[in-house]
């Protein structure tokens, strides 16, 4: 069975930073891409920025500058280095992975994380 599991989530005050990391096990992700989602309860699930198999990379823009995404491929490892957190940054962190290309909506991902939980404080 294919499993994805996050962890690095936390409290933190505006400004600070966090590194969320992804283990895929029992699969390699390698030749697809790979993505982190985030969502907050009540509202739909948004894509916060992905990774195709050569490097590239997508950010939605309320991150974009802010958030860095990288693989690491013979560790079946992602990783997001989130700086100048905001409140608003604060949501369940989603690791993805199955995807074709650098899009960043759900359908184009086929496996995915239980999430990790990101507080940021005013």
């Amino acid at each position: 069975q294919v499993q994805l599991v996050e962890s690095g989530g936390g409290s933190v005050q505006a400004g600070g930073s966090l590194r969320l990391s992804c283990v895929a096990s029992r699969y390699s992700y390698s030749r697809e891409s790979m993505a982190w989602f985030r969502q907050v309860t009540g509202r739909e699930r948004e894509g916060v920025a992905a990774i195709d198999r050569d490097g590239s990379t997508v950010y939605a823009n309320s991150v974009l500058g802010r958030f860095t995404i990288s693989r690491v491929n013979y560790k079946n490892t992602l990783y997001l280095q989130m700086n100048s957190l905001k409140p608003e940054d604060t949501a369940i962190y989603y690791c993805a992975a199955g995807g074709n290309g650098l899009g960043l909506h759900i359908k184009d991902f086929d496996y995915w994380g239980q999430g990790t939980q990101v507080t940021v404080s005013s």
